[in-house]
């Protein structure tokens, strides 16, 4: 369930079709995903699971794998 909240999230805050949101996304792959890209999916990430990502959460958040590996500290799992 929150793969497929999380999929959604990168997709419409990156603007991107929906298939193109895998494991191997990663930060600049798409011209979407870049810096002011980069805030807007931290800023709706936060929203649609109501936590506050610390700063270096922030800056570690590379790919949508290594998102769904940050925020397990926060007691978000995925299937």
């Amino acid at each position: 369930m929150n793969t497929k909240k999380l999929r959604t999230v990168f997709a419409e805050s990156l603007e991107l079709d929906l298939s193109l949101v895998t494991d191997n996304l990663t930060y600049n792959s798409v011209p979407e995903w870049d810096s002011v890209g980069h805030m807007a999916l931290i800023a709706e990430i936060e929203d649609t699971f109501d936590i506050m990502l610390d700063t270096d959460d922030v800056l570690d958040i590379s790919s949508f794998a290594k998102t769904k590996e940050i925020l397990t500290k926060y007691d978000i799992f995925f299937e």
